[in-house]
């Protein structure tokens, strides 16, 4: 494997219900990560992106979180539709998704 363009690291934290911190598990990030491997596939990527699952990325309160290298872009609420997005304009267009990006206070 060469050394992917761009590294994309998903939060599949999981916390026990009712956890005051709550999870990004809770609130959908395997459907978000199953996805982003899914296009990664798809678009046979594997040269050029990476596409791994983390632990705690930090906001729970705001996930599923998704953190994209080299940049250091964090977007929060992802959902399994904003996938195809993030690809098309990030991963391979190199333009943020700034209605999903975290705010500056948080990241």
């Amino acid at each position: 494997m060469s050394k992917p363009k761009k590294h994309v690291f998903i939060c599949a934290q999981q916390r026990p219900p009712g956890h005051p911190r709550g999870s990004c598990a809770a609130k959908g990030c395997n459907d978000v990560l199953q996805t982003f491997w899914a296009e990664l596939q798809k678009r046979n990527a594997y040269e050029h992106i990476g596409v791994t699952y983390s632990g705690c990325l930090g906001p729970c309160d705001s996930g599923p979180n998704v953190l994209v290298y080299p940049e250091g872009v964090m977007y929060s609420g992802v959902g399994k539709d904003d996938v195809v997005e993030i690809f098309d304009k990030h991963l391979e267009g190199d333009e943020i998704v700034t209605r999903l990006q975290a705010p500056a206070s948080v990241w």
